[in-house]
């Protein structure tokens, strides 16, 4: 089968007619799956809605063309779709773990992070995956019935457990959760609905987290370009992409740069899904699992790049890394926000009657630290608009951003 054609359904597909189901038991919809039901409450979901205005590298008013967690997800579901319909896996499933698996993230992406972790620090932590499985099994209000989108197992167990398992047979932890331990938001759910720490997640959550991989890589590279953070013949330091670059030059001499570092971008993503595709068909053809519980049980992802091409792509990771990450204008920005953020925690956790009256009921109960946890929590849901926008309501002075 060449790569873009659809497959039929594999056995090793997770199947909707055989999920888990939902922790609060519904009446099966009459016209969607339960895996479509569960992507759609996602999108209708107001956290989906907030990563309109939450950062992905550049705060979201430095310009309207870079990309947000809103376009990033939706760039991410693409590129999973199709890889799923290559392998003939769930597509609904696989969009809805593509599109909720930065639900969790708070404002001025991985700046916001490094802050609410240190600010949380004594009250377990903060892990932006965690925060998402919060968000859909949780803070959400939009149902009479439960709190949170009730979603499937499946979706539940691929948002969890997407880069793999967090813990042993035993319940040890795993991998990088070794030092810290499971994120205490995931570790107090299981205690309500087993989600099987110890294994892998289905080949749908597998493609979602290789396909977010390969969004960075491509999009961040746009980005940076655009952005003037670096020259597109700056990437020549990397065979795969001083190849791309080389066979444009080759079809099309007289491109300008805009189209040459788009061309680029599309290349790569091509390149890239075309090596996933090959060597989980590799990996797939090697084990022959008959079942989505027997992709569980294996002892790797079969999702995977091929080890060069792995390699190709650490390579890219590092480049950015170098060259935009830790470039002097996004560090100077992401240390101001941090800083934005760290105000507001600090200033909540001293004065409770700022927060909005929605996020006071039963705050009189609190201990300390399930108010930090509650703050944590709002402040998670900000986006960078609106955390300006109360840092500016709040104090004398608010950096600018930019």
């Amino acid at each position: 089968m060449s790569v873009g054609m659809a497959a039929p359904r594999a056995p090793y597909a997770c199947d909707p007619d055989r999920s888990r189901g939902r922790l609060v038991t519904e009446p099966p919809s009459r016209t969607r799956s339960p895996f479509r039901r569960d992507c759609d409450r996602v999108i209708h979901s107001t956290a989906f809605r907030r990563l309109k205005y939450k950062t992905q590298v550049f705060v979201f008013h430095e310009g309207d063309h870079y990309r947000t967690r809103l376009t990033h997800s939706l760039e991410v579901a693409q590129i999973a779709r199709a890889l799923a319909r290559q392998l003939g896996l769930d597509e609904d499933l696989t969009e809805t773990l593509a599109l909720a698996h930065d639900l969790g993230h708070p404002p001025f992406g991985h700046a916001g992070e490094r802050a609410l972790a240190a600010c949380l620090k004594e009250f377990g932590g903060f892990d932006h995956n965690a925060q998402t499985l919060r968000v859909v099994a949780s803070l959400e209000h939009r149902y009479p019935e439960f709190d949170g989108l009730n979603l499937t197992w499946e979706s539940l167990e691929g948002i969890v457990k997407h880069n793999g398992p967090l813990t042993d047979r035993s319940g040890a932890p795993v991998g990088r959760y070794r030092e810290h331990g499971v994120p205490v938001g995931i570790a107090e759910y299981i205690k309500t609905y087993d989600l099987e720490l110890w294994s892998f997640a289905s080949l749908e959550a597998q493609v979602a987290a290789i396909a977010d991989d390969i969004a960075y890589d491509a999009h961040d590279i746009d980005d940076g370009l655009r952005a003037g953070l670096f020259h597109l013949d700056d990437l020549k330091v990397m065979p795969l992409t001083a190849e791309i670059i080389a066979e444009t030059a080759a079809h099309y001499p007289d491109l300008e740069d805009v189209r040459r570092g788009a061309e680029l971008v599309r290349e790569l993503i091509s390149h890239l899904i075309g090596a996933v595709f090959a060597e989980t068909g590799k990996k797939l053809a090697a084990v022959k699992p008959q079942s989505a519980q027997d992709v569980r049980r294996q002892s790797q992802s079969l999702v995977a790049f091929p080890a060069e091409v792995a390699e190709e792509e650490a390579a890219i990771k590092t480049f950015l890394y170098q060259h935009m990450y830790r470039h002097e204008r996004v560090m100077r920005v992401m240390g101001e926000a941090e800083q934005i953020l760290f105000d507001l925690f600090a200033k909540y956790l001293k004065s409770p009657s700022e927060l909005p009256p929605e996020w006071l009921l039963g705050s009189e109960a609190d201990n300390e630290g399930d108010r930090a946890r509650r703050i944590g929590n709002f402040i998670a849901g900000m986006t960078d608009r609106f955390a300006l926008t109360e840092h500016q309501r709040l104090f004398d002075s608010t950096p600018d951003l930019r």
